[in-house]
């Protein structure tokens, strides 16, 4: 017993000492060669597509990338159906509809082609099918040590019958994307990940209520906010991914949701992410980036009174 009190008094004393060390330090790295970044998440939802081209950046620049201008980009369906993306600011290149028109048909291999700078660089993908949403309900929580009465929201689809489906899930809070890395929500069928059995069936609870934010409350150290009240919407989208995107978000996932501080010692070290982007000269220059096709579901509700609650 003595020897286990020593034990955890020796890991106290180190884990003080780090703390008591913690200095704000800002290293000199060394300089290297800008790389160019390809943007390329096209939909079937009408209107604009846009794809965006940068170049990479020191890692403590703090400031936007800078955009590549004077490319030619294209994607082709493999039918052989050309759409130019024209450039319309620095490293901005959209493709307009005509009319109606709307991009790319659920099944279809499209290519991509990016000439820049005497090279050119291409990737493929195709477009994949999403579910519907069939309805978005709310629910109550009642009150914990860590927050108060909260509301909250869930959405309710099926995957398709067929393994195989990959989905990336955006959801906007009063038309306000939510978009921090926490919030990057990926399923693989109705579940988390290849291999969970999940197929052609409702979207498990986590990936439901994964549509809520939890926001600290800044009037009460350690609390949090309600998700929604009374009067606010939530707008949910279910992106097609192909199965390497689903893998790239879910490598960006982990390089950008960082725990910091004492944690990080214990955490996945930093490394690069995949990219299906190429250039057809492998002697070239680098590229990363991504280009992914996918058909795309939404739906949005507001939470008018305390009478939507389900249940109640």
């Amino acid at each position: 017993m003595a020897r286990t009190i020593r034990y955890f008094s020796a890991l106290s004393f180190l884990a003080l000492a780090f703390m008591a060390c913690e200095d704000t330090i800002f290293p000199t790295l060394r300089e290297a060669e800008p790389i160019l970044v390809v943007d390329a998440w096209l939909t079937n939802k009408p209107g604009k597509q846009t794809i965006r081209l940068t170049r990479t950046q020191p890692y403590f620049e703090n400031s936007l990338p800078p955009g590549v201008a004077g490319a030619t980009v294209t994607v082709t369906d493999q039918n052989g159906v050309v759409y130019p993306f024209a450039e319309t600011a620095s490293g901005v290149y959209e493709w307009t509809p005509s009319g109606s028109e709307v991009f790319g048909q659920v099944g279809l291999r499209y290519d991509l082609s990016v000439v820049f700078g005497g090279e050119t660089f291409v990737a493929q993908s195709r477009m994949g099918r999403v579910p519907a949403i069939d309805s978005i309900t709310f629910f109550r929580e009642e009150a914990t040590q860590f927050s108060d009465e909260q509301y909250l929201a869930e959405f309710w689809s099926v995957d398709p019958k067929g393994s195989g489906d990959a989905y990336w899930i955006k959801f906007f809070k009063n038309g306000v994307w939510m978009n921090k890395p926490s919030e990057l929500i990926t399923a693989y069928d109705a579940g988390f990940s290849r291999g969970g059995n999940f197929d052609s069936a409702n979207f498990i609870v986590p990936i439901r209520r994964a549509i809520n934010p939890f926001d600290e409350d800044p009037a009460n150290e350690g609390q949090f906010l309600s998700p929604y009240v009374v009067g606010d919407s939530v707008y949910v989208e279910i992106n097609a991914l192909t199965e390497a995107s689903f893998n790239f978000l879910n490598e960006v996932r982990i390089q950008i949701d960082r725990p910091g501080g004492f944690a990080e010692l214990f955490s996945t070290p930093l490394a690069n992410v995949s990219t299906n982007v190429a250039n057809t000269n492998a002697n070239g220059s680098k590229v990363v980036g991504f280009f992914n096709v996918g058909a795309v579901s939404g739906l949005g509700r507001r939470f008018k009174s305390l009478d939507d609650l389900s249940g109640e």
